[in-house]
């Protein structure tokens, strides 16, 4: 299998694996603080990959690379994740999942101010729009239903996530590359739940009620599919593959959470969805071509 094949399995999992994780933080924040869900489960995932890496015999990023991994910990995970975690709290999870495809655009457009920035061709802004449509479409009946000001403060969080994101997503491409995708994705996954678990503190956030099973098995899920193989996946086909390629995952996460909906709570094939998921498919095309 050569790099590039590999790159493109890598970018596979993450469309796939990240399409169910919106679920999942939903499941798990029913009887857990969000935060301190969300920093437990990268606490976990980076401890965990590290003892991985180590038995593996790999050397882990020398210090001299700590602070910028620390950084992009903070922006991926700190501000990407943990804010689509807050944002659960009042969005469905399926919105959640449409407002955050407008990922690709603050991709590109922070891309604009990099050294490294690829050519922005029509073609490019057809297919992002195009894509958008697709997913927008999806959802409209809930965009519909949303409104108050806790609704607006959690699309306003969703935006965050998407601005971290990107941010970081531009960053990881510009700095020095590691020896080892594997090592440093857990020194990232260290610090950003470092930093997430310290504004759950300082949030106030406790656990005050019994953790369910659900929210045990969904933060078990978070922890080992979500985390280390779904952002060891991005942080390897972000190496390897355009950014405006990478992007496009977020355009078929939320064709990802309906389907899980028809599989796993009978929920039926609509036209819409179908139709929705022809168009996502149509701008994610354009854009490869």
């Amino acid at each position: 299998m050569t790099q590039q094949t590999r790159a493109y399995a890598a970018w596979l999992l993450v469309c796939l694996i990240w399409g169910t994780t919106y679920v999942a933080i939903r499941v798990a924040i029913e009887t857990i603080p969000p935060l301190l869900m969300t920093s437990v489960r990268w606490l976990s995932a980076g401890l965990l990959l590290m003892v991985m890496q180590r038995l593996r015999g790999d050397t882990l990023p020398g210090r001299s690379s700590w602070k910028s991994l620390a950084l992009l910990g903070i922006l991926l995970i700190g501000f990407g994740n943990g804010a689509v975690v807050l944002a659960e709290q009042v969005v469905p999870s399926g919105l959640t999942a449409v407002l955050v495809a407008v990922t690709p655009f603050w991709m590109i457009g922070i891309e604009r101010f990099t050294p490294r920035a690829e050519v922005l061709t029509r073609r490019h802004v057809i297919g992002f729009a195009l894509g958008f449509a697709g997913v927008v479409f999806l959802v409209w009946p809930q965009l519909q239903g949303g409104s108050g000001t806790a609704f607006l403060a959690g699309v306003a969080g969703t935006q965050l996530a998407a601005l971290g994101w990107s941010a970081g997503s531009n960053y990881a491409r510009l700095r020095e590359k590691d020896r080892s995708v594997l090592a440093a994705s857990a020194l990232q996954m260290i610090f950003g739940g470092l930093f997430l678990l310290a504004v759950a503190l300082i949030r106030g956030e406790r656990v005050t009620q019994t953790i369910s099973g659900e929210s045990w098995a969904a933060v078990t899920y978070l922890v080992f599919v979500g985390s280390i193989v779904g952002f060891s996946a991005y942080a390897y086909a972000l190496k390897h593959l355009p950014l405006s390629l990478v992007s496009l995952y977020a355009y078929i996460n939320p064709i990802i959470a309906v389907v899980l909906g028809t599989l796993i709570l009978d929920e039926p094939i609509t036209l819409r969805l179908l139709i929705a998921s022809a168009v996502v498919l149509c701008g994610i095309a354009i854009v490869k071509r």
